[in-house]
């Protein structure tokens, strides 16, 4: 149901307490797992990247414009099994299992049929990347680990379908441990095959994607198991006539996930775009510029958990039609959010050149110049955390009410005639190079803020029902 539908009035069920108290502790019980299972997602790249780092930079140039193009097109995919968490979410406000069971189902369907779509453009992205600037032996060498790492997509929409079920029943601590688990598996496996160590083959590159395929494999697997053998989770029959399909659910988890995914892709892209820009600006920059987005992705983990926390609070109050909770939910998300960008913000500003050292081998005779150049892009990521949280856990916020589509619009007027744009300013007419790349970052985050907090507030700021 749409967000803008009248419903009759209604008062939340017996019991229910929304205390402010109740719902900042509710976030944080949820939130400290599911942030805890973001920052264990991310440092599965982050292991590939520090360890590719240390074989040189033309492979590190690589890794990270291949990682770029991955990860452009595995988070289109992840906006489908995002809109599992709502749909499961109201679900359970209503006390609707058939709808649970229905939701996640299909959306699996969905995202296997994604991954098959997807597959050749990282198979043949070699010609992609030559024609969008990106110098020879960089777009053959991200090429050939793409080829790899493809294998792992649909083990990790997959994963992440099933976890948004999991997280709809609030089962935060279960995802954590099965990420937990993805992470040491990627680490060990990374370590032997990238340099050969105790006898494993010396992989390079290749070795950083087998190890990352291994642990998304993994974690799939395991998921599956605990979902089917646990009762609680066993009672929804998940996967019970799982080839017979819904072509309705089908449909809603489409029309729901797609804004959702070009939402993502929005922002996604911009980066992937600012990539590009480096890398027209030269290979040290593009190096640096990898560094400083690396330590980003791994701040902006928290506000992602806690944006994932905002969807299944607010969704659970919408479907109980209890509009106190709603917001309530969805300030304390927003509130818990600012207070740990902040401890982000002074810790990426004061300690720049610690944060990019942990990526370089400092022996390596260019290490110290493309540290030089990494050193501010990291205080400006610092700036931009806090009003990248604030937009995230926005756009969870509106996704707990289903409303996707305006959020999307929004989005793609932040990212693009704002923040690319002046990305592209900053940089080259004013010639800040890399350091203008970011302030159009900045920017352009800023405004997304602004936008989808504000429809929140437009939204809920009179109304006592939804």
């Amino acid at each position: 149901m749409s967000v803008a539908a009248v419903r009759p009035e209604t008062t939340p069920e017996k019991g229910i307490d929304n205390s402010w108290f109740t719902h900042m502790r509710a976030t944080l019980v949820l939130g400290v797992p599911l942030v805890g299972a973001q920052l264990a997602q991310v440092a599965i790249h982050t292991t590939d990247v520090i360890l590719v780092g240390w074989l040189g930079t033309t492979e590190l140039a690589s890794v990270v414009i291949a990682t770029q193009l991955y990860f452009i097109t595995f988070i289109f995919g992840s906006g489908f099994t995002s809109a599992i968490v709502p749909m499961v979410a109201q679900a359970i406000g209503h006390g609707d299992t058939t709808g649970v069971r229905r939701s996640v189902r299909m959306g699996l369907w969905v995202v296997l049929a994604y991954c098959v779509l997807v597959s050749p453009l990282l198979w043949f992205s070699e010609p992609l990347l030559l024609k969008l600037g990106q110098e020879a032996d960089v777009a053959a060498t991200a090429q050939s680990y793409l080829r790899t790492a493809m294998w792992g997509i649909f083990p990790a929409l997959g994963f992440f379908a099933l976890r948004a079920f999991v997280t709809g029943l609030e089962k935060g601590g279960m995802v954590l441990f099965v990420t937990l688990g993805m992470f040491f598996i990627n680490l060990i496996a990374a370590y032997l095959l990238i340099f050969g160590h105790f006898g494993a083959p010396q992989l390079g590159l290749h070795g950083a994607a087998i190890a990352a395929v291994c642990a998304n494999l993994t974690g799939f697997i395991i998921i599956v198991a605990y979902i089917q053998f646990l009762p609680d989770t066993r009672a929804y029959e998940i996967f019970v006539r799982f080839w017979r399909p819904d072509w309705g659910m089908i449909r809603e988890v489409f029309v729901l996930g797609l804004p959702i995914s070009f939402t993502i892709l929005a922002e996604t892209s911009l980066f992937g775009a600012a990539a590009l820009l480096m890398g027209m600006i030269g290979k040290l920059e593009l190096a640096a510029h990898g560094i400083a987005l690396q330590l980003a992705s791994i701040a902006f983990m928290i506000p992602l958990g806690l944006a994932q926390v905002a969807t299944v609070r607010v969704g659970l109050a919408h479907g109980r039609r209890d509009m106190q909770g709603v917001r309530r939910a969805g300030v304390a998300a927003l509130v818990i959010g600012v207070v740990f960008t902040t401890i982000g913000s002074i810790l990426f500003i004061g300690l720049p050149r610690f944060f990019g050292g942990l990526f370089l081998d400092t022996a390596k005779a260019d290490a110290e110049t493309v540290l030089g150049l990494a050193a501010p892009l990291i205080m400006l990521a610092g700036v931009f955390q806090l009003v990248d949280g604030l937009q995230a856990v926005g756009a969870g916020i509106l996704r707990g009410l289903k409303d996707t589509t305006i959020p999307m619009i929004l989005a793609l007027i932040a990212y693009w005639p704002i923040g690319f744009v002046c990305a592209w300013v900053f940089a080259f007419p004013l010639g800040l190079r890399g350091e203008g790349v970011w302030i159009g970052f900045v920017l352009g985050l800023a405004a997304a803020a602004v936008f989808l907090c504000g429809r929140f507030w437009l939204l809920v700021r009179n109304k006592t029902s939804i």
